[in-house]
């Protein structure tokens, strides 16, 4: 009998060199990582096999019998950081630092490997952007040198595993994890592929050492973190570093706390020395006068669960272009214009769609939330009457495009906050809950109950011609 022979030919199957997905068939563009002509062939198709059960490592117990001390935070002996970490380092945890180039990354975690190394547990710094003489440099500047502290630069995962074998660190510090390399995958560094391998292998010897990992991470131009979002699935800790390059202020936000609330946020000033950790910014914020001056405002925003006290400064100038100026520094372009448009309309203030606006935050603070829409309202208000608002005032509130000024979360927390630093007098919207002691608090429904907090401005006489002496 003639050997029967299979009709079906094996057919090729195709993988993109950058993020490794496959197909059965070739695409110009990979659907997963949106490269072009990285797709290419690479054999047969893949044969679907199922998997058989397998010896368990550890035998399953009941919750309440699972020791929980294991997972046990350390401090880092920097307070900010703990405490949007949830009180510090657990070990076997992997936390994922992103932020944009020059804000402090490389500096901050710097200054943790110094101080992890002086409570006497090794720490391996691994840089792959910088020489170990670079970093050297940095450190004296900033004073992280210690017996403790172990410093490679490599850009080779296999180099990198073989430094964990040698110094058996407590700490990994990894900066970053975009340019260190496997040389059994294929990619260059940074890529989709090399990047899941290299973070892979990281959280692998992590878990197996008990090792705490800080591993550094790029961002896209459009913020976002670099490389595929399943790094982001496998750290246990995402915290971005925010800040603007010319000011001083840095913050360290949680993404993602699988051993804490994401709610917390870590304030650092940047300095020449290096960078420090601030219990208390509103300073930052603020500007001391003796006078209050026009077209400034005080509110009380909330960074995570924080209460930080900050200034809203607005001008207005008269212009002769058709289309007027409308630039903003620190806050929302389109939250601004709403404001101006609400003013205009339900606040009776005339003549501001003729008029160059300016809009900015002290200390290069970001106010994105609605509560400072009434600060933003009355500053601009305030700018175009020439008229400034009360001394130790502070704003609160969210206004509708109706006008009506509505209730925001934390009140409570804001009024106390602004009561420690000596404001004693507040506009917040209706049912503020418990007023600090000394603190004297209006409650406005609108806009326009708000708006009578201006003082009516003097009309200015001309000045006299002096007769010329004889």
């Amino acid at each position: 009998m003639a050997t029967r022979k299979s009709s079906a030919k094996e057919r090729p199957s195709y993988r993109c060199t950058e993020c490794g997905w496959t197909t059965a068939k070739w695409l110009g563009r990979c659907p997963e990582c949106q490269a072009w002509g990285t797709v290419e062939e690479f054999g047969g198709a893949p044969a679907v096999r199922t998997t058989a059960p397998g010896r368990v490592t550890t035998a399953a117990l009941p919750i309440g019998q699972v020791d929980g001390r294991q997972a046990t935070a350390r401090p880092t002996g920097v307070d900010e950081l703990d405490r949007v970490l949830g009180g510090g380092l657990v070990p076997g945890a992997v936390v994922l630092l992103a932020g944009e180039p020059g804000v402090g990354k490389s500096t901050l975690l710097l200054d943790v490997a110094a101080k992890a190394a002086d409570a006497d547990h090794r720490t391996l710094y691994v840089t792959g952007e910088e020489s170990a003489s670079q970093v050297r440099l940095r450190a004296d500047r900033i004073n992280a040198i210690d017996d403790h502290l172990y410093l490679a630069a490599e850009t080779d995962l296999s180099a990198v595993l073989g430094h964990l074998d040698s110094v058996k660190p407590s700490l990994l510090i990894v900066d970053s994890v975009q340019t260190v390399a496997s040389p059994e995958i294929d990619g260059a560094p940074g890529g989709m592929a090399q990047v899941r391998e290299v973070a892979g292998a990281l959280i692998r010897a992590s878990k197996e050492r008990g090792m705490a990992t800080l591993l550094v991470g790029h961002v896209t131009k459009d913020g976002a973190i670099a490389g595929p979002r399943l790094l982001e699935h496998l750290v246990d800790v995402v915290l971005s570093f925010e800040g603007d390059r010319h000011a001083r202020l840095r913050l360290v936000r949680g993404v993602k706390n699988r051993y804490g609330t994401t709610d917390e946020v870590g304030c650092f000033e940047l300095h020449d020395e290096g960078i420090t950790g601030l219990a208390d910014p509103s300073g930052l914020f603020l500007t001391r006068r003796d006078e209050p001056v026009p077209g400034t405002c005080l509110t009380v925003t909330l960074e995570g669960r924080r209460p930080l006290v900050a200034e809203v400064q607005a001008l207005t100038v008269d212009t002769q272009i058709p289309s007027p100026r409308r630039t903003t520094s620190g806050l929302e372009t389109s939250r601004v214009s709403m404001m101006l448009a609400v003013l205009e309309q339900r606040g009776r203030i005339a003549a501001l769609g003729k008029r160059d606006i300016y809009s900015a935050t002290v200390g290069g603070v970001k106010l994105t939330e609605p509560a400072a829409d009434l600060a933003v309202a009355l500053a601009l208000a305030s700018a175009a009457s020439d008229s400034p608002l009360p001394k130790n005032l502070v704003a609160i509130g969210e206004v509708g495009l109706a006008g009506e000024v509505r209730r925001v979360t934390g009140v409570q927390r804001r009024l106390a906050e602004a009561a420690r630093l000596g404001f004693t007098h507040a506009l917040v919207p209706a049912d503020p809950g418990r007023i600090p002691a000394g603190m004297r608090v209006l409650e406005v429904a609108d806009v326009g109950e708000a708006l009578r907090v201006l003082p009516k401005r003097p009309r200015r006489e001309p000045p006299r011609e002096k007769a010329a002496a004889e």
